[in-house]
């Protein structure tokens, strides 16, 4: 005789969408399998960690994924990005007010770069370039698939011998994401808002250039996450239950202990918020964007330029500083900052230039990000001073 099935009761399925709405970071889904974190090998499929899943056209957090976004974020060709954070239970991260936090092993960090379609469901490479990191991307139910093009999920994973970085690139169903060990190179078209149309090849890095880029100290070589520190992610995100400040939530949720009050926690400027000093968002757009590697440790120590927010405002930081090594990069300048004179100065000429030996990153980006560009000319030009040998 088949088993009788007690009915649910008229309010189960109000309940069960609460629980869904307040209980889940993405979508709910009792099916789908936990976060599985793999201490060695190199997964093939994005979906082998169970981070970030495709469910009915969205793509959506695991149970335990934190999203989290920053104050002024890393440019790379318009790109949006989704970023989470994920570590197993019982351990948290240990907070720090200037370095990288301390994450445990077993965490993953994702990067996920996405664009906005111009129509519905179009499967166009098409991107409208209407800005970038925008935080209502994201919501309770995920990222919408009908309105956005996935291009790639970068890993940073904390393994017992330090961290791994993997690059997985959505396949064109966008289902899935396949790991791209030699990186890759993908034609896409911006659209500003104008209607003019600017083609660029947006290049997925390899695994080596995502350790120059992450690389803490370049004598070791370690590489460790750059956007995880509290100056980055002391702001607030829009969470399924509401706006809180991410600080304060990753200490609730138990992924970061030791963290002050965010009032007494460091926070770097909005780049893009006119509401704030000049040189705060000057200086923040250069730590995010350069700071990584022109500081006293990383990549780009032997240049002598130091673009990190706690360098001080001299020649570390580039006024009045001649080159150290001349050619195509300097533009024919004697100096990287020209106090005053933008047009004389080596480092907006090249954050100018999309010229591989010329253009500065070196990596990340095949496209100029004008209203950064213009932000460090008018930080610039609003610069009191002279130098030696300029008129």
């Amino acid at each position: 005789m088949a088993a009788r099935v007690k009915p649910r009761p008229a309010w189960f399925p109000r309940a069960l969408a609460i629980a869904c709405a307040l209980g889940a970071l993405g979508a709910c889904s009792p099916a789908r399998p936990p976060v599985e974190f793999h201490a060695d090998g190199r997964p093939p499929l994005l979906s082998d960690w169970h981070v970030l899943d495709v469910t009915g056209r969205r793509l959506v957090t695991n149970d335990g994924v934190v999203p989290y976004d920053l104050n002024t974020p890393l440019f790379t060709d318009y790109a949006h990005k989704l970023r989470t954070i994920w570590m197993p239970k019982g351990v948290s991260a240990a907070y720090s007010a200037t370095d990288t936090f301390d994450f445990p092993v077993g965490t993953i960090i994702s990067k996920t770069f996405y664009y906005p379609l111009p129509a519905p469901a179009s499967r166009s490479p098409t991107a409208v370039a209407r800005g970038y990191d925008v935080a209502h991307d994201y919501g309770p139910s995920g990222i919408d698939l009908d309105h956005v093009r996935l291009v790639e999920t970068r890993l940073l994973v904390r393994r017992a011998d330090g961290w791994a970085a993997f690059p997985y690139v959505w396949n064109a169903a966008q289902t899935d994401a396949v790991l791209a060990r030699t990186g890759d190179v993908i034609p896409l078209e911006l659209v500003a808002a104008d209607g003019a149309r600017e083609a660029f090849n947006y290049v997925v890095p390899d695994e080596s250039q995502c350790a120059s880029c992450h690389a803490r100290d370049w004598v070791t070589r370690a590489i460790a996450p750059i956007g995880p520190k509290a100056r980055h992610i002391n702001r607030d995100f829009h969470y399924a239950g509401g706006a809180r400040n991410q600080l304060a939530e990753l200490a609730r949720v138990g992924y970061l202990a030791g963290a002050p009050a965010p009032a007494d926690a460091p926070r770097n400027a909005v780049w893009n918020d006119a509401k704030q000093p000049l040189d705060a968002r000057a200086r923040a757009y250069l730590d995010i964007n350069c700071g990584h590697c022109h500081n006293a440790k990383g990549a780009a120590n032997t240049t002598a330029l130091s673009l990190d927010i706690a360098t001080p405002e001299d020649r570390h930081l580039g006024i009045c500083k001649p080159p150290v090594a001349a050619g195509r990069g300097t533009g024919d300048h004697f100096f990287d900052i020209v106090p005053g004179k933008p047009d004389d100065s080596i480092l907006p000429f090249r954050m100018e230039s999309a010229e591989p030996g010329v253009m500065m990153p070196e990596l990340g980006r095949s496209t100029v990000h004008r209203e950064g560009l213009e932000l460090i000319r008018a930080w610039i030009a609003a610069r009191q001073g002279t130098c030696s040998g300029t008129g």
